[in-house]
C-alpha cells in the first residue's frame, strides 16, 4: 500500500525493479507503487527542476513501470499510485494513471480539499499517509477525513502513538483502516500487508473490499513470520 523506489522519490532507495522483486520473495501477490509526488520528496524535484511538466511526469513514473515490467514477468500485481504532500501533510492515491497526471498540471495550484474532491470525481481514491506523524517536516497535524477512502493507522516507520492515536481515530469516525510498510529499500525488514481471502485483480476490487471490511491487516517484524494485527 505505500512503497517507495529510487527513480521516484529522493529517499527512495531501491529501483522498482528491485521492490518488484524483493516482495515476490516474501510471497506477496500484489504491490501499490506510490512514489512521493512533486510536492514532497520527489527525486523530480533534484534532477529535473527546470524541465517541462510532461517530461517530469514521464520520469517520475518509471520507478511504477519498471515494477509493473518486472512483475509482470514474475507474476507479481503492480498498481500505480502516488504521495501527494502538502506542508508535511500527505495523502497515499491511488486508481489514476499516468495519462491524468499528464493532463492534470493544476492539482500543484489547488486546495488539499480541492484536490481530494477531485479525485473523487475522477474515480480515484485516497488514503491519509501516517496521519498523527510528528517530524520535523510537518509543520501541523492536519486531518480531512471527508473525501478520504481510508486511513493509515498502521505505519511501521511510525512511532507506536502516532498509530494507536490513528487508529482510535478511524474507529470513532468509522473510516476504513489501512497498514502501510512506507518502505523505500528492499531490505526493510519490518512490513505490513493487507490480506484478502481472494486475489484482488483491480484498485476498485481492492477498495470495494476495504469498505466492506474484507481485508485483514497483517505485520512483519524483523526475523519473524507475518502476524494478523
Amino acid at each position: 500500500m505505500h512503497l517507495h523506489t529510487s527513480e521516484g522519490s529522493n529517499c527512495g532507495g531501491s529501483t522498482g525493479e528491485e521492490q518488484a522483486l524483493y516482495y515476490k520473495s516474501l510471497g506477496y501477490d500484489g504491490i501499490f507503487v506510490t512514489d512521493h509526488f512533486f510536492n514532497g520528496n520527489s527525486r523530480i524535484n533534484f534532477t529535473m527542476p527546470e524541465k517541462s511538466w510532461e517530461e517530469r511526469v514521464e520520469a517520475f513514473c518509471k520507478g511504477y513501470e519498471n515494477a509493473k515490467k518486472k512483475g509482470d514477468e514474475i507474476g507479481l500485481s503492480v498498481f500505480f499510485g502516488f504521495e501527494y504532500n502538502f506542508h508535511g501533510t500527505e495523502w497515499l492515491i491511488y486508481g489514476l494513471s499516468k495519462n491524468w497526471l499528464l493532463n492534470s498540471p493544476h492539482i500543484m495550484t489547488i486546495s488539499p480539499k480541492e484536490f481530494l474532491k477531485l479525485v473523487k470525481e475522477c474515480g480515484g481514491y485516497a488514503v491519509q499517509a501516517h496521519p498523527f506523524r510528528e517530524a520535523p517536516y510537518i509543520d501541523t497535524i492536519r486531518i480531512l477525513p471527508y473525501n478520504i477512502d481510508g486511513m493509515e493507522v498502521l505505519n511501521v516507520k511510525n512511532c507506536k502513538r502516532a498509530n494507536d492515536v490513528a487508529l482510535l481515530y478511524a474507529d470513532l469516525n468509522e473510516i476504513p483502516k489501512t497498514c502501510g510498510s512506507d518502505c523505500h529499500h528492499n531490505m526493510d525488514n519490518n512490513l505490513c500487508a493487507m490480506g484478502s481471502e481472494v486475489k484482488i485483480n483491480s484498485v476498485s476490487e481492492f477498495f470495494e473490499k476495504l469498505k466492506n471490511g474484507e481485508l485483514k491487516m497483517f505485520k512483519k517484524d524483523e526475523g519473524k513470520d507475518f502476524y494478523e494485527v
